[in-house]
């Protein structure tokens, strides 16, 4: 099983409107990031686990687990005019955008904050991609370790 951690802003899509979806379960679209849509295309793995992070808010950080419950397929909001992720060069036979869909496995009684993870940057999460400097990806791998570690920081360990 492989982790990772994505990126959506609340205001656009939070852990909360997942919790609502029909069976807690959508599509992660709009991707439009070459390294990540790699990600999404070759790596994501049905049953692999995703910390669901919220950016650019007041208070960013880990608000969740997510499943993959589909792996990477053609990112269809590509093709349609009407959507703000329309990518005119985008071509269905030729799909330059993919995404998988998530299924809620777990929201955090409390966000898990960037700062609380920053604060551990040199000790446990040595190396955590989020904590780059300059990272701005919205899908990055997480190691088992960094993973163990920060599912317990959310329940406060």
């Amino acid at each position: 099983m492989n982790y990772w951690l994505m990126k959506s802003e609340p205001e656009a899509f939070s852990i909360d409107d997942l919790a609502r979806a029909p069976q807690k379960t959508t599509c992660w679209d709009g991707v439009r990031n070459y390294q990540a849509r790699n990600m999404l295309r070759d790596q994501m793995k049905k049953g692999d686990l995703a910390f669901f992070y919220h950016s650019n808010c007041e208070v960013p950080g880990i608000a969740g687990i997510v499943e993959i419950v589909r792996e990477g397929y053609p990112d269809h909001t590509a093709f349609d005019p009407e959507d703000h992720h329309f990518d005119a060069k985008s071509d269905p036979e030729n799909p330059r955008w993919f995404m998988v869909d998530v299924k809620l496995k777990k929201k955090f009684s409390r966000v898990v904050s960037l700062r609380e993870l920053k604060s551990c940057a040199d000790k446990s999460l040595s190396g955590f991609q989020l904590l780059a400097k300059g990272n701005r990806l919205s899908v990055m791998p997480v190691t088992a370790l960094q993973w163990k570690f920060i599912e317990s920081l959310s329940q406060g360990k």
